[in-house]
């Protein structure tokens, strides 16, 4: 029996549709739907690795989560990671099939267009409901021949489609107005209405202009969704400025620098950071904000060696290490992790127009990066050492496209539970001020992030935690509290007539 189908589209990029999207699939999961995500098309530098080792955006895992079941690559069966400005690495079915400029993919939308179908379908079979997300504008005329995500793919669904449009931008009824304007006739008859998000205000002086909307369009506004600041959920690519912030050392709580740089990729391994209430993060961009901080952390990078390059010129690199040696611990992630080395090949030009840049020199260790790319998930221990007491349980993910050479030896953070798979490398310093891993998520792990902390707070002289913040619990209560807003603030009933076909 194939699925029944919604799809949430927008008037733009950042409307909301993703996280609007997670609060439907989360709504009917509470009622009892069997409920998955869908994206034909993603582009993004935040990503998940499947239990199979595909990769897929990790908007449709948080959608995933939101459903209460794992991804899959079906969810997300194509995945575009910007490179540089005019280059992406294409992902089909959770694995790299090449690097493309625009002209050069849209060359393949036939055969990306099929696999889409064969994705779908399959997800189809297996749910009461699928919850489908488009991209950016259903409206960008100068693409919609080569558009696989928004109106084709709601026509391929047989969905009827949600506009969403976001109100804290302004001009939201010119710009839903001018976007349905933009549809062909066939394109407005799959628009079941309108949701207006990130509302400020008294809603009886907005509800006129609602009225005079749906008379000019002859289509319903579902909703009005309030803005909420301090909902905390996983931000597809936009760094969650709103929630971090500006203020240095706040007393007694422990000071962690993100450094933001132009490439940065799963900045989500921070969000554990950001939610606990012991801690502040900070993005840092340039050398005046970095300050004294108790914590600096090199998040990944899809371009590792122009983002060292940047890192050079803003002189970030020299504050970074200076920081080091005043006192600040340091961990790098994935590409920040190869930043920490000695040097960063890419000698066929995979991620980069350059083949070699010197790395910060803090490890003693060179990177190379190949063809062959890295994705799978770990399940691993730590072991004894200056960070962690031995045979704490971590869980985590790899993607990489790096072989690194390690020139002197160092202190090994996990071991492999049950002998599966080899250990790649998570390693430290002697005295645990200088930490790398290629290991995304690791700081989801309870009480491995809380071993870590406490072993910054004493290095620092900062207060310990005896209890552990449950990172896991944080993200369960908002996704309710996410599902709890549209439900308040859309019309749910109505919604499921559209679902049903009734409207």
């Amino acid at each position: 029996m194939r699925a029944k189908t919604l799809m949430i589209q927008g008037t733009g990029s950042g409307v909301g549709k993703s996280i609007i999207t997670a609060g439907f699939c989360r709504q009917f999961f509470l009622e009892g739907w069997r409920v998955a995500p869908f994206k034909a098309q993603n582009m993004s530098l935040n990503s998940f690795v499947t239990a199979e080792g595909g990769e897929l955006g990790r908007a449709q895992a948080y959608q995933a989560e939101a459903c209460g079941i794992k991804p899959h690559v079906h969810m997300n069966p194509i995945l575009l990671k910007p490179s540089g400005d005019n280059m992406s690495q294409v992902i089909v079915m959770g694995k790299v099939t090449e690097n493309r400029n625009a002209k050069n993919y849209y060359a393949n939308h036939k055969k990306h267009e099929a696999q889409v179908q064969e994705a779908f379908d399959q997800l189809s079979q297996e749910y009461e409901l699928i919850v489908l997300e488009g991209a950016g504008s259903p409206a960008e005329i100068n693409q919609k021949q080569w558009d696989l995500v928004n109106m084709p793919m709601a026509r391929m669904a047989k969905a009827p489609v949600l506009i969403v449009g976001d109100i804290d931008r302004g001009g939201v009824f010119a710009w839903m107005k001018g976007t349905y304007d933009l549809l062909e006739p066939e394109e407005k008859d799959r628009v079941a209405g309108f949701i207006v998000n990130k509302f400020r205000g008294d809603l009886d002086l907005l509800t006129p202009g609602l009225r005079q909307f749906e008379d000019m369009v002859h289509k319903p506004v579902l909703g009005v969704i309030p803005y909420c600041r301090d909902l905390f959920v996983d931000e597809e690519d936009a760094i969650p400025t709103e929630v971090t912030p500006s203020v240095q050392n706040t007393l007694g709580k422990l000071d962690a620098a993100v450094i933001w740089y132009p490439r940065i990729s799963n900045f989500t391994d921070v969000s554990p950071l950001m939610a606990d209430p012991s801690a502040t993060v900070r993005y840092v961009s340039n050398p005046a904000q970095l300050g004294n901080p108790d914590l600096i952390i090199l998040p990944g990078s899809k371009n590792t060696l122009e983002d060292l390059e940047f890192l050079k010129q803003q002189g970030l690199a020299k504050a970074i290490c200076e920081c080091f040696q005043s006192g600040s611990i340091i961990l790098g992630i994935c590409g920040g992790f190869q930043m920490l080395g000695k040097t960063v090949r890419d000698p066929d030009n995979m991620e980069s127009r350059l083949t070699e840049v010197s790395g910060l020199g803090l490890l003693d260790l060179e990177t190379t990066l190949l063809t062959v790319k890295n994705t799978r998930q770990v399940c691993q221990a730590t072991l004894s050492g200056p960070l962690f007491p031995e045979g704490l349980p971590v869980e985590g993910y790899e993607i990489h496209m790096g072989k690194t050479k390690f020139l002197s030896q160092y202190i090994s953070l996990f071991g492999t539970q049950n002998g599966d798979h080899p250990l790649h490398p998570g390693l430290t310093n002697q005295k645990g001020t200088l930490t790398g891993t290629y290991v995304h998520g690791f700081l989801d792990n309870e009480e491995v992030r809380h071993s870590f902390l406490n072993h910054i707070r004493t290095l620092r002289n900062l207060p310990i935690q005896e209890e552990t913040f449950i990172y896991s619990a944080f993200r369960e209560q908002n996704l309710n509290r996410l599902a709890k807003l549209l439900h308040d603030s859309v019309d749910m009933k109505q919604i499921k007539e559209i679902i049903q076909g009734n409207w």
